[in-house]
């Protein structure tokens, strides 16, 4: 079947009673031509799109401009490259995409990249004024299911509908700063006690010599040295599949699948939210929570907690990881001994 030009086509099947999408990966052309307005006859409304991309926006933007641009066109070549072209996506494979259709917005969420703030920040552009500022909305309550709607509750006329026409954007973050991150707020704060049961006693089990009755029973003193372990054990994924926190973003979001507009980072998190927000046409009314933390997770204090890890689990912890430092074009950290 051929391909339209500089699209991409869902090819819904049914198989017995499972149900999936077949997705086609193409090089991703420019953005479409806007619609026609009715209140201008024969002039094209750009889209917000091609206001970023092509360049003819207030001078002050162009570096934002550029490095969008970049990091879009770099996770490109890296998925013609390294990726197939052609894969299976279920209905489960969305569930990380939130949908905002009153402002024709789709978000991949990954955890430990501000995405608590994300949620807060749609929540209050799909709320119809019920919330008006993202941080007087608890933290817990950005988290529960339902208040925000999510890809894979629509149907694949509307999923592809949504796909093809909605600003997509996406924040990721250096992957193993944010592998402590998850680290340190998962297996280090007492709060956690659901974790520490659901993974925390898993890994006491398999990787401590001679465990304590109390650590296999709390599961509340892992290790970085036990958490790494555990994520390069084989028996790990054959089991089930990663915890959200700890996933790999190209495993959550499908980068090379599905073609985000803006690619985002966390270390650029405030003028990239600013440009997010520009994008959907809510900048003047609305702005992204600057974070407070004193303790945030960042290269040095990855750099620590490595310290420890043999060159022989760096190695393997690295070969999980790969597919994110290589689409997102983050280096392979100084402190790694993997030789």
């Amino acid at each position: 079947m051929r391909m339209p030009r500089g699209g991409r086509l869902f090819l819904a099947t049914c198989l017995g009673s499972l149900f999936v999408l077949v997705l086609y990966f193409q090089s991703i052309t420019k953005p479409e031509a806007g619609l026609k307005t009715d209140s201008s006859p024969g002039k094209s409304r750009r889209s917000p799109l091609q206001t970023l991309y092509n360049g003819d926006q207030q001078l002050e933007l162009s570096a934002a401009q550029r490095s969008l641009q970049g990091r879009r066109e770099l996770l490109e070549q890296t998925c013609l490259s390294h990726m197939r072209k052609r894969q299976v996506l279920s209905p489960e494979d969305l569930k990380h995409l939130i949908v905002d259709d009153k402002h024709s917005l789709i978000y991949c969420y990954v955890p430990k990249v501000a995405c608590t703030n994300w949620k807060r920040v749609l929540m209050v552009l799909t709320s119809d004024g019920r919330y008006t500022d993202p941080l007087s909305i608890p933290a817990n309550e950005a988290h529960v299911a339902g208040n925000l709607h999510t890809l894979n509750e629509f149907s694949v006329p509307e999923i592809n509908h949504r796909l093809r026409s909605y600003l997509k954007f996406i924040f990721v973050r250096e992957p193993f700063e944010r592998l402590v991150s998850a680290y340190r707020n998962k297996f280090t704060r007492s709060y956690n006690t659901a974790f520490h049961k659901r993974y925390g006693t898993k890994i006491i089990r398999r990787h401590r010599a001679n465990p304590e009755a109390e650590a296999l029973e709390k599961g509340n003193d892992v290790s970085f040295h036990e958490f790494v372990q555990y994520l390069v054990d084989p028996r790990t994924q054959r089991e089930e599949p990663l915890n959200e926190h700890w996933e790999r973003v190209h495993s959550l979001c499908h980068p090379c699948l599905i073609h985000y507009d803006v690619v985002g980072k966390y270390e650029t998190l405030e003028p990239d939210a600013q440009a997010v927000l520009r994008l959907a046409g809510v900048e003047g009314t609305l702005q992204f929570p600057t974070s407070g933390k004193s303790t945030r997770t960042d290269g040095n204090m990855a750099a620590r907690y490595f310290k420890h890890i043999s060159p022989f689990y760096q190695k393997k912890l690295f070969n999980l990881y790969r597919m994110d430092f290589l689409l997102f074009n983050y280096s392979t950290p100084e402190y790694l001994r993997t030789r």
